[in-house]
């Protein structure tokens, strides 16, 4: 595996003679939207349809295809082969979603990898930046009838329009003077989950409707998915259980949030903060985070909720508070476990501090439990949830902060009845939040 600097070419013959190659892309610290431009000889995009990005997932010939790449946030999957002949260049580029600049950027990479296997990699952090919304990480490109690929990392300060000019696309001419200036076009979350993220189409229409019966169509706030990664959890991993339980969560996230991700925690022993999940490595992503942080021999519900506050509030550092906090949306905490934790003392105060703060907690947990809604004998018989049930009736909070409930197994309930369930306290928990002026 070779490491690129910025400028360095590499032949792709030597490593991909059958023309067919992937791009793995990754990012932390600052979310960002992949994009690759199909160019001719004179650098300029060839058409629209040779933009390749979330909501036109594949150029008309099939040459370029965003894709999942294992490992990483998101990726293309190119086939030189499929190219047209006027196609003399692909652009692979990066910009900023939502504010900020590239200067806030932890980390990030372009990996090229052939038969599954990473050839070169090209990193990237904000120290390479200053003011730049947008770059162009490299581009695969035709030098005497043979494909290769040069390392660039040119900045670009006008984010994803500057990108555009710069290749020649169209891109909208400002309102005139007379008239208030346009929001800038976005596409529609909805396009956006059909095309890269087709599986939860269906799921988003369900969790619609929960929400509607609710009185929450229009309500907004941050998701945040914690999973026990504790070792009795193998089974449901192995079986695709819980991705496809995450699929349901992170389908209600689109709902609450248009940013189309959702943040997730996972705990056993440890407490573990991957990468969010997003519309781009959904179908994967339960997969690439539990091979990225292996199953754990305990199970410490206290350390992922203090986690989980000290990442949302981080001014009581995950402590005792000993006023209101308030915020303009809250936080949907869906917490899931399949067993008892060893740190049930640390946990009740979390809860109890927790309570005021916008924050709610749905636990969930698999196994027989009282509360569960299923008439079937129980599928995990050692499994109970009492010190959850007391959870759920914790006395010296400010407000009822939590609801639990639990299931034989994660996809027991349909998807209407799921998001039924999720949405059966929490209305009431935002009218008392409110009163008590946690929600702005």
């Amino acid at each position: 595996m070779e490491n690129l600097s910025r400028g360095q070419r590499l032949p792709l013959a030597g490593i991909a003679p059958n023309g067919r190659i992937e791009i793995g892309l990754a990012a932390s610290g600052l979310r960002l939207d992949f994009a690759c431009f199909g160019l001719g000889a004179d650098g300029k995009l060839l058409d629209e349809s040779y933009m390749t990005f979330f909501n036109q997932p594949r150029t008309p010939c099939g040459g370029a295809v965003l894709a999942d790449i294992p490992g990483d946030l998101s990726g293309f999957s190119i086939d030189t082969g499929l190219l047209p002949a006027n196609i003399d260049q692909l652009a692979i580029t990066a910009s900023v979603d939502g504010d900020g600049t590239l200067s806030q950027l932890a980390s990030g990479h372009l990996r090229l990898l052939a038969g599954g296997a990473e050839q070169a990699r090209f990193a990237f952090s904000g120290k390479d930046f200053a003011e730049e919304r947008a770059i162009m990480l490299g581009k695969l490109y035709r030098k005497d009838g043979q494909w290769r690929f040069m390392a660039v990392g040119q900045g670009f300060n006008g984010g994803l329009d500057a990108l555009v000019a710069h290749f020649g696309g169209a891109v909208a001419a400002p309102a005139p003077a007379a008239a208030p200036a346009p929001a800038p076009a976005r596409i529609s979350l909805e396009k956006r989950i059909a095309s890269s993220a087709p599986h939860l189409v269906s799921l988003v229409k369900h969790a619609t409707v929960s929400l509607e019966k609710a009185g929450l169509s229009e309500h907004r706030a941050k998701v945040a998915l914690v999973l026990d990664i504790s070792g009795s959890m193998r089974s449901l991993y192995k079986k695709g259980l819980v991705q496809q339980f995450a699929d349901r969560i992170l389908a209600l996230g689109c709902k609450f949030d248009d940013d189309g991700e959702i943040d997730v925690f996972l705990f056993g022993k440890n407490v573990h903060q991957p990468a969010p999940m997003t519309l781009a490595n959904a179908r994967n992503y339960i997969r690439d985070v539990v091979e990225a942080h292996p199953l754990e021999a305990d199970t410490c519900y206290g350390k992922a909720m203090e986690a989980v506050r000290r990442f949302y509030f981080p001014d009581a550092n995950g402590g005792e508070r000993k006023s209101v906090q308030s915020a303009p949306v809250p936080v949907f905490v869906m917490f899931v476990t399949d067993g008892s934790t060893s740190d049930k003392s640390v946990t009740e105060k979390q809860l109890r501090w927790a309570s005021q703060e916008p924050i709610f907690w749905q636990f969930m947990g698999i196994g027989k439990g009282k509360k569960s809604k299923s008439k079937k004998l129980a599928a995990f018989a050692h499994s109970d949830f009492p010190f959850l049930e007391q959870l759920d009736e914790l006395p010296g909070r400010l407000i009822d902060n939590a609801d639990y409930f639990s299931v034989e197994s994660p996809d027991e309930h349909s998807d209407s009845a799921l998001y039924d369930l999720l949405m059966a306290e929490y209305p009431g928990w935002i009218t008392l939040a409110k009163q008590h002026r946690l929600l702005a």
